[in-house]
């Protein structure tokens, strides 16, 4: 096997545990963690390809 570049901190052992957590995670058990990882004063949709320059734009706004 080649070497691999961890992130700081990671290791084989450390990626194949999360691994194996996501793999064994239910449907259920997804979609609370992702609901649990936004804030309430945030959205998430789909954006076509062509307009993602300009909502990052207006977010950078915003964000002034």
């Amino acid at each position: 096997m080649s070497d691999q570049n961890y992130p700081e901190g990671w290791d084989e052992e450390k990626v194949r545990k999360v691994l194996a957590f996501y793999d064994t995670q239910t449907a259920d058990d997804a979609l609370i963690e992702d609901e649990a990882a936004m804030e309430v004063r945030e959205t998430v949709m789909v954006v076509p390809h062509e307009l993602v320059p300009a909502v990052r734009a207006l977010i950078a706004k915003r964000k002034r």
